[in-house]
């Protein structure tokens, strides 16, 4: 962290906060995840729901016309329209080179989301994350049932941060771990069985097999496959190609690191490149036929915030405002950016208008939200994937004869409130520390939350952007119709646990009872492929 004083605000917060109460919310971060896979902390806390406060600020205008927004704060009327005006509006890319986190700006909710996970000098992924690796594979047949393999895999986690503390002590590292990891080799092979089959059907001879992953972690993914392939197909083997692209710097080292430990996998050197860039940079276009993998990528992709009028039903777009004290203050437009109103345009030609929005739609709905004492004037917010539907048009203009592989989470349990709305949490000595907010997620004492601690501290305490973690839940139905409508190509949604039944050999994993956790621990999780 930052300083002495982050760790100070650590320990008020975790003093207060209600999910940190009790004994019962101490319990070990991989026994909380056995039921809901990577990154997803199974904690009970109550739900704060605080009352804001919207004024409607004049008729449409252009972004940049201070009058139309809509300030909200939970707590504290502060009036900031005046910073507002005074604020330049930035991006997440010119904020790209910047070593300090920036003040005295006014940004989207999805650039500062963007910005706050990975910035290369202070984003989460970038500086905050290690990934849990096992050790050993699993050995699932010799164990008695489920219950034994999360006690196992437990005293497998706390030894790992145990070496890891050895070295360097830390009360606020960001510890989590695939399905890639926990699966090992058996998830990777999955996935390469259903390359090999699907590139002998299609391709094969008459051209290599090219994977492109995104986000592929420490590696692990990549190396089961192409150990795969090696063994069992020597004829595909002599044809593939695996390409990396990997944002983060630190994890593009930690790939090359995978592909040296050992001599299986220095064997593969020739095969494998790694493309340390974004994705959405991306500019050379291959017409080759290729497979792009995206495995629990979505989840992090950057959201816009949405509300909406309840009585004209206008859309209303979020903006953040970091203020010279480095508080924030949301406010809001009726003026959507244009990436955001291509994504309505896109959504409603795709659904046919028959989405989940976050006000009532029928008369009696209305008519009951009407006479709500203390009703507000503006519904909860709908995160919509703006992030997504980019990446969606990467692949259809520069990888025009893709297959997409993908799977993530269709539902998260203790969201924030909202349509389609995230988990935000983070970690501090080896316990999950759950927020209400995005925007708590990257500061957790703003205008918003500093009543928490108000008579504990004599100041307010921040955490700064890139300290929280923010998943969001993708909606499969939607975003299949989307992807379709962009990329013109076909394809279907299954449960991961179908998809499993349908590529792994389920025997691996199986336990002496008869339990399966690669089939049970992701019930929340959907795999969508390219047909």
């Amino acid at each position: 962290m930052d300083s002495q004083l982050v760790n100070q605000l650590f320990r008020q917060l975790f003093r207060h906060h209600p999910a940190c109460q009790s004994q019962k919310h101490l319990r070990h971060l991989a026994t909380a995840t056995a039921h809901n896979g990577h990154r997803v902390q199974q904690y009970h806390r109550r739900q704060q729901r605080r009352p804001y406060s919207s004024q409607r600020r004049g008729a449409s205008s252009p972004v940049g016309d201070e009058s139309q927004w809509q300030q909200r704060t939970k707590i504290l009327n502060q009036d900031m329209t005046e910073e507002y005006k005074r604020a330049p509006m930035v991006t997440a890319a010119e904020l790209w080179g910047r070593k300090q986190r920036p003040r005295r700006v006014k940004m989207l909710l999805r650039d500062f989301i963007e910005d706050s996970l990975y910035n290369p000098n202070y984003g989460y992924f970038s500086k905050q994350v290690t990934i849990f690796t096992p050790g050993e594979p699993f050995d699932f047949p010799n164990l008695r049932d489920e219950t034994e393999f999360q006690n196992v895999l437990s005293q497998r986690y706390v030894d790992f941060e145990d070496k890891l503390d050895e070295v360097a002590p830390s009360d606020t590292r960001q510890l989590w771990y695939t399905p890639t990891e926990l699966f090992r080799p058996y998830y990777g092979e999955a996935i390469a069985r259903y390359l090999v089959a699907n590139y002998k059907l299609t391709t094969y001879p008459y051209h290599d097999l090219i994977i492109y992953e995104m986000g592929a972690g420490r590696g692990t993914l990549m190396l089961n496959i192409l150990d795969y392939i090696r063994d069992m197909d020597p004829d595909v083997y002599a044809r593939t190609q695996y390409k990396v692209i990997e944002i983060s710097d630190s994890l593009a080292k930690v790939q090359n690191s995978t592909l040296m430990r050992s001599a299986a996998g220095r064997g593969h050197l020739n095969k494998v490149e790694i493309i340390n860039q974004s994705i959405f940079d991306w500019t050379q276009p291959v017409p080759s036929p290729c497979f792009f993998l995206a495995f629990e990528v979505f989840d992090n992709f950057a959201h816009d915030a949405i509300r909406y009028d309840l009585a004209t039903e206008t859309p209303m777009q979020a903006v953040v405002l970091i203020s010279e004290s480095n508080d924030f203050f949301e406010f809001y437009s009726p003026v959507l950016d244009p990436v955001a109103a291509r994504y309505f345009r896109v959504r409603d030609a795709a659904t046919g208008g028959r989405y989940k929005v976050p006000y009532p739609t029928t008369k009696l709905g209305k008519w009951v939200s009407s006479i709500r004492p203390l009703r507000s004037t503006m519904s909860e917010p709908e995160y919509i994937p703006t992030r997504l539907m980019q990446f969606f048009d990467v692949l259809s203009k520069y990888f025009p004869a893709h297959r997409l592989l993908t799977s993530d989470f269709h539902s998260l349990p203790d969201a924030v409130p909202g349509v389609n709305a995230p988990i935000v949490q983070t970690r501090y000595q080896r316990r999950p520390v759950p927020v209400t907010t995005p925007l708590v997620s990257f500061m957790v004492f703003s205008l918003s939350s500093r009543a928490i601690l108000t008579r504990a501290l004599s100041r307010p305490l921040k955490v700064h952007q890139g300290y929280f973690d923010i998943m969001f839940p993708t909606d499969f139905r939607v975003s299949e119709l989307v992807y379709q409508a962009i990329t013109g190509k076909l394809s279907r949604v299954m449960s991961h646990e179908e998809f499993m039944r349908s590529w792994a050999y389920l025997e691996e994993t199986e336990t002496q009872s008869g339990e399966n956790p690669l089939l049970k621990w992701y019930k929340n999780a959907s795999v969508m492929y390219t047909v």
